[in-house]
């Protein structure tokens, strides 16, 4: 079956219609038949998180808005109208948790692009009033705000920063396979000394988020930027690469530092679970492995081919972070950059993406049973689930039967939160869904900034679809 012949879940006219595309995959992805609105159903529930140092945050319900990069802040940093528009409807949109916001870079050579935001001393006012703005708009829709949590997602881009628009990586090790994609050289590998500068520089950068008024910091380990690529350093000698222990200490270096300089702000990590061997498009245009002469070792989670899983790893971290006190983890696989169908389930690919090898089914379900491994191994730490956006209408029958039983305590919106931001509202006063709001994962919202535009739902959003960057978006999907 080609990529195309797999039936859209947008198809899929029941629950038990899902549940019987779900079976004939082999997937177990338990679909309830109705959602329960507030104040008795599981999405409704307040989650409370307990972290080893800043104590308990208690989170009014069960939706999560997960950071995005953004593209459209200042040449230094600071938020825009854009970006001020962007968190003012996450906080109308009734989720309790803002994981992070949007990723901000700790300094400059580590932002992904010009436009990202980034935290310094010259700027943690502006995130302040960033954040401001959004509670304030959370209180106007939903009224009260003490068990509303936000936090602000901390990172540097590694191998992927380009701060002044060209490519500008700093990497962990050298990469036999992605080395080419960036023109990686040996003076772009960072020494131990300039990884313990780095990590001092989160920690300081912690401490202005604190200041701003954010209630925890997520430290970045995903998506194959500089804290996720550590996780698979093998080949690094020194301290920071080789065994386990090595690979982890930048991790746990950042949050003991937070941990010592700021003890009431809490920590999260957003963590790429399980990775991949890059993938690239094939001749019929669906995502294909790049081949590997004998086994991957790179791939954090992987058990060794570059394709399969193996937890062992990200158990034993999971372990070490609830050592040291982190209360909640955010998961998610593999990086947008060389794998984007595993974390971002999609029918239609990015410009410069490929078809889905499989039906994206099977990859949204990849990533709950992950975060169910996870929620199993740990019960006292709050596990968020991510990839939910491609199962659109049945979103909340899946959301609300994986976290009744467990599987995950909290439902990570990502793309779905930039097309349809008031989704959790609506399920949770039982309104029906607007469907033409609901995300189709159109990529759009990656084809753009992928092309130097700014980030939005071109396709759903009617303020999107009405700037004049909609044009250069379509000429750039014309040209592939």
């Amino acid at each position: 079956m080609s990529a195309r012949e797999f039936p859209q879940v947008k198809s899929l006219t029941s629950p038990a219609a899902l549940r019987a595309r779900c079976a004939e995959l082999g997937v177990d992805l338990a679909v309830d038949d109705r959602v329960e609105p507030a104040p008795d159903g599981p999405l409704a529930q307040p989650l409370v998180v307990t972290d080893g140092s800043a104590g308990p945050l208690t989170i009014g319900n069960r939706f999560c808005v997960l950071p995005m990069e953004g593209w459209d802040g200042t040449d230094d940093g600071r938020p825009t109208d854009l970006v001020r528009r962007r968190w003012r409807r996450f906080g109308a949109g009734g989720a309790k948790l803002i994981w992070g916001g949007e990723a901000v870079a700790v300094r400059h050579d580590g932002r992904a692009n010009p436009r990202q935001l980034r935290i310094g001393d010259d700027t943690w006012e502006d995130l302040a009033a960033l954040r401001g703005e959004l509670v304030a708009e959370h209180a106007a829709h939903h009224g009260r705000t003490d068990d509303l949590v936000v936090g602000l997602q901390l990172t540097h881009s590694g191998r992927w920063s380009r701060p002044d628009g060209p490519a500008a990586p700093l990497v962990a090790y050298r990469h036999p396979l992605l080395d080419r994609r960036v023109a990686v050289d040996d003076s772009a590998v960072l020494s131990d000394d300039d990884l313990d500068r780095l990590a001092d520089e989160f920690v300081a950068a912690a401490e202005l988020a604190h200041r701003a008024g954010f209630a925890f910091v997520d430290v970045k380990a995903c998506h194959g930027y500089l804290g996720h690529e550590l996780l698979s350093a093998v080949d690094r000698p020194g301290r920071y690469g080789g065994d386990l222990e090595g690979r982890t200490a930048f991790l746990r270096r950042v949050i003991s530092g937070i941990r010592s300089a700021v003890p009431d702000l809490a920590v999260g990590v957003r963590l790429s679970v399980v990775d991949l061997v890059p993938h690239r498009a094939g001749a019929d245009g669906r995502g294909e492995p790049e081949p590997v002469a004998d086994g991957y070792p790179y791939a954090f989670g992987g058990d060794g081919t570059g394709l399969g899983v193996d937890l062992t790893e990200p158990l034993a971290l999971l372990d070490e972070l609830a050592g040291l006190g982190v209360g909640m983890v955010c998961v998610t696989a593999a990086s947008p950059y060389y794998a984007p169908h595993a974390q971002r389930p999609a029918w239609f690919p990015p410009s410069d993406g490929y078809r889905p090898p499989r039906d994206p089914l099977v990859d949204v379900a990849a990533l709950l049973d992950v975060a169910a491994a996870l929620a199993g191994a740990r019960p006292d730490v709050a596990v968020v689930g991510s990839g939910w956006s491609y199962l659109q209408e049945w979103l909340p029958h899946v959301a609300q039967a994986a976290v009744a039983a467990g599987r995950v305590h909290s439902v990570g919106l990502g793309r779905m939160a930039l097309s349809y931001p008031e989704l959790p509202a609506d399920v949770l006063t039982g309104r029906p869904l607007t469907r033409r709001q609901l995300c189709r994962t159109f990529s759009d919202c990656t084809t753009a900034p992928r092309n130097g535009l700014v980030s939005g739902c071109y396709p759903l959003d009617p303020f999107y679809k009405a700037r004049p960057e909609r044009v250069e978006l379509a000429a750039a999907k014309r040209r592939g």
